[in-house]
């Protein structure tokens, strides 16, 4: 069984859009939402960057039923671990413990905003491994006094408890997150179909816990014209994750996709409106171990016409193929 996700994506559309667009895909059968968090689109085309937590805040109070997470959240940069703890508890409480506190070391795009330079890779797994025993001690409700090589926290309390706190998940791309993984977090957070990061994760402790992927996929009932959007805004995704976490600017992601084609990003990102070619590419991911795999339509104006697609064709078929919450 394979729980199928919907995709809050910042970079592409303004706060009332996504909000709007997450109550649709609640409506639609969606089984959970994920939200990005970014100072900065990944290209100037897709041309937004709301702030994350209050879109969240508004889509706790406008759904009843479709679960949130943040994927991901920085908890090291722009935000202090302390901070990341508040909001998300208030999230939690906000929608009546529908949210997962997604966890990453971030990306240099987003996290420059704020100066300080951008550290190896190495220091940011210490520094996100650091925030996660911050957060899950102010969770607990006492109050936290920690001195820590990167963070300090001077008597600190969440006033707002809830009963259950937010889970939290982590990203992974290599062997050193997919250890931190194991380790601390409550599931597991991949953008890439490989079976091995799970095996990882399930070797340093992740056995029976979530696996959350997330797949672009760009519906139009014109093929060419999804192919050209996929290729203006999503290009930068085959670069991989050691490329798109260092990169400072969409400019330097413009720079750095001048000649990928839009058969390139075709071949990689299921486009049109041929739902047997949206079931293919989730495939790699339920036949990984995935759990859960969440949706981005490329896209902000697309989105309406992209989840009545999803209610009438898209979400039943990807049940018949991989099953689903519904026992179809």
């Amino acid at each position: 069984m394979v729980r199928i996700g919907y995709t809050m994506m910042t970079e592409q559309a303004g706060p009332r859009e996504l909000v709007a667009h997450v109550v649709r895909a609640g409506e639609a059968g969606f089984d959970f939402s994920v939200t990005s968090d970014h100072s900065f689109p990944w290209l100037a085309s897709q041309g937004h960057a709301p702030y994350a937590w209050s879109v969240l805040g508004a889509a706790a109070q406008a759904t009843s039923r479709i679960p949130l997470m943040t994927y991901v959240t920085c908890p090291t940069f722009r935000y202090h671990p302390a901070v990341v703890a508040q909001k998300a508890a208030t999230v939690q409480l906000l929608s009546g413990g529908r949210f997962r506190l997604g966890l990453g070391s971030g990306e240099n795009l987003n996290e420059h905003v704020v100066g300080g330079g951008w550290p190896s890779v190495d220091v940011r797994h210490e520094m996100l491994e650091e925030a996660v025993e911050i957060i899950r001690a102010l969770f607990g409700g006492g109050h936290v006094n920690h001195r820590g090589t990167h963070f300090d926290v001077e008597s600190a309390r969440l006033w707002d408890v809830p009963d259950e706190p937010p889970p939290i998940g982590v990203a992974v791309s290599g062997r050193r997150s997919c250890a931190l993984a194991g380790r601390l977090a409550d599931l597991v957070i991949a953008t890439e179909p490989k079976a091995e990061l799970l095996d990882a994760f399930d070797r340093h402790g992740g056995q029976g816990k979530p696996r959350v992927g997330q797949l672009p996929v760009c519906y139009d009932p014109d093929r060419e014209a999804a192919v050209a959007r996929a290729h203006d805004q999503f290009r930068w995704f085959g670069n991989g994750w050691k490329v798109n976490s260092e990169l400072p600017h969409p400019d330097s992601f413009a720079s750095a996709t001048q000649f990928v084609r839009p058969e390139d990003v075709a071949a990689s990102i299921p486009c049109g409106r041929d739902p047997a070619d949206f079931v293919e590419a989730v495939r790699p991911y339920a036949e990984a171990g995935f759990t859960e795999i969440a949706l981005v339509q490329i896209g902000g104006e697309s989105q309406p016409a992209y989840l009545d697609w999803s209610e009438k064709t898209l979400l039943p078929a990807l049940r018949d193929a991989f099953g689903g919450p519904d026992g179809r």
